[in-house]
């Protein structure tokens, strides 16, 4: 069977309680930290929690924050296999290493070499398509064929409907801060050997190292968390 493309061929807070009475002192509390299941970042049979039925995301980048909504409906095995990621916190310093404007944006690819040699083949089925289409804002796996989804998600920036048709089915939309999405620095272009940008290759065996040095204007997510 043909291979596609690789994109052809992602904190919980307190609240202050103010004091009754006016002469007594406020006390702050610091948002809790969110628990992050990192025993799963070496070891992907951890990762198998069912997701809520709809959830949110919050990415914090080095361009500012955007946050992911997630229904499980549209593609249950997606947004599963997407919660346990964040909540591993394999997305924390991942780079958006596929900028392609006017198409998508990818990222997925964890800075660790050691961590990526566990995911690599930790794949998982396709999802029926839901009726849901890959239009601007809306969020769906990468994949190299059938049953290949992994760790790699992208975000449309124009309507993409073609690919549904693919097996490629969304699992989230962009909630919120698409004007950061579409800020993340695209000039690297597609990935070698097609193009210019990062060979996916040399990042899965290299990580953020090979990226730091070759391509220093990349943007990356500075953390990803679960929030109501």
């Amino acid at each position: 069977m043909k291979r596609l493309p690789a994109v052809l061929a992602v904190s919980l807070l307190a609240a202050v309680a103010a004091s009754a009475a006016p002469s007594a002192a406020k006390k702050d509390k610091k948002p809790m930290p969110a628990t992050k299941n990192t025993a799963a970042l070496l070891d992907p049979s951890l990762a198998k929690a069912k997701a809520p039925e709809t959830f949110k995301a919050k990415f914090a980048t080095t361009q500012g924050d955007f946050t992911l909504e997630i229904h499980r409906a549209w593609s249950p095995l997606g947004a599963d296999r997407f919660y346990n990621l964040v909540n591993a916190g394999y997305y924390d310093d991942a780079a958006f290493f596929r900028v392609i404007k006017g198409f998508m944006v990818q990222f997925g690819i964890n800075g660790s070499g050691a961590v990526n040699a566990k995911w690599r083949e930790a794949r998982i089925n396709d999802d029926p398509a839901s009726g849901q289409s890959n239009t601007r804002g809306m969020v769906s796996f990468a994949m190299a064929g059938p049953n290949t989804r992994t760790t790699q998600v992208f975000i449309n920036y124009a309507d993409n409907g073609r690919l549904d048709s693919m097996g490629f089915t969304p699992f989230a939309k962009v909630a919120s801060g698409m004007d950061v999405v579409d800020k993340l620095y695209g000039n690297y272009g597609e990935g070698a050997p097609s193009g210019s940008g990062p060979h996916q290759g040399q990042l899965q065996m290299q990580g953020n190292a090979y990226l730091k040095a070759e391509f220093p204007k990349m943007d990356y997510v500075r953390t990803a968390v679960i929030v109501k």
